[in-house]
């Protein structure tokens, strides 16, 4: 079976190739990656090939899909503030490149789709916990692309009958994922700065909550779901209904390191919310063996992995 990942060399796809070269009966690994945000080291040791590229390229898309068994896309460029700085690039990477693969695997007839989209479409919407029957509010650029993301999923597979699996992510975390750029995810910043000896930046008081989701979580659940087929109707949320605060974060992280930790407060930033937590039934009658990592074995996994890269400080 073969199956084409793209944005294969970033932190989720390197960390789905990982699990996917671990899987009996998958036999070839493609990935497109155009490597803006992924990592050639990512996929160092792991069994697939690589198609250096973006998804907005149609012949590269063809070369990658003639016989896949599934695509799964998680090509996109990510970050609320990325997109709040440059909108129309992350409309082209994230909107148009969805429908971009969309049209290659329909050209290709694969039989199954996965595209990644993510809890900040819930957005402005104050009901928690967030269930995918709720209105999506985005605040953001980002939002908006990623909303397009599944909205394309699903018209594709009303037009075309594709079997389509839009999967809403949730602060995703986990080795493999960088730090050094101004867009960093909250998890990968505060573990860097904690080994650097540098005070976290947090935006906001630290009251506000992420349904944290360590990275083996979504992985497993998408090798299930290719080697089960799995579609859906509609979006499904891919977390398991945690609340947890920036300031339970920061105290999780200074048990892990064993000390206590500096913090300094800003001001919150344009397109953030302040709450997120999944409502996980959907996710649990598709995927009634999921599992979810505590956060404190998340954390050790994730400081373990970065403490080999980031240089020790004070």
């Amino acid at each position: 079976m073969k199956i084409v990942v793209t944005g294969g060399a970033g932190f989720i796809g390197s960390n789905l190739v990982g699990a996917l070269g671990e899987t009996l009966g998958i036999s070839e690994i493609v990935v497109v990656d155009d490597l803006s945000t992924g990592s050639l080291d990512n996929l160092d040791g792991l069994p697939a090939r690589l198609l250096v590229g973006t998804v907005l390229d149609p012949d590269l898309l063809d070369e990658a899909m003639v016989g896949a068994a599934s695509v799964v896309h998680l090509g996109a460029l990510g970050s609320v503030p990325r997109s709040i700085d440059d909108p129309m690039r992350s409309h082209h990477a994230n909107a148009t490149g969805t429908l971009t693969v969309l049209e290659a695997a329909r050209r290709h007839r694969v039989p199954q789709v996965v595209v990644a989209s993510s809890s900040s479409v819930y957005g402005a919407n104050p009901v928690l916990p967030r269930r995918e029957t709720l209105r999506p509010m985005p605040v953001s650029p980002y939002a908006v692309s990623k909303l397009a993301t599944e909205a394309y999923a699903l018209a594709h597979a009303a037009c075309y009958g594709t079997n389509v699996l839009p999967l809403r992510f949730f602060n995703v975390y986990g080795p493999r994922q960088a730090a050094n750029h101004a867009y960093a995810a909250v998890v990968p910043r505060f573990v860097t700065a904690a080994l650097e000896g540098s005070p976290l930046q947090v935006f906001g008081d630290g009251t506000q909550s992420r349904d944290f989701t360590y990275v083996g979580s979504v992985t497993t659940t998408i090798v299930d779901a290719i080697r089960r087929r799995v579609g859906a109707p509609d979006a499904v949320n891919l977390a398991f209904g945690a609340r947890i605060s920036l300031l339970e974060l920061i105290a999780e992280l200074e048990l892990v390191l064993g000390r206590r930790l500096e913090a300094e407060y800003h001001p919150p930033r344009p397109g953030d919310v302040q709450d997120s937590q999944a409502d996980c039934a959907r996710f649990r009658e598709l995927f009634p063996a999921a599992r979810r990592w505590p956060l404190r074995a998340g954390l050790e996994a994730t400081v373990a992995w970065m403490s080999g890269r980031v240089p020790a400080g004070r």
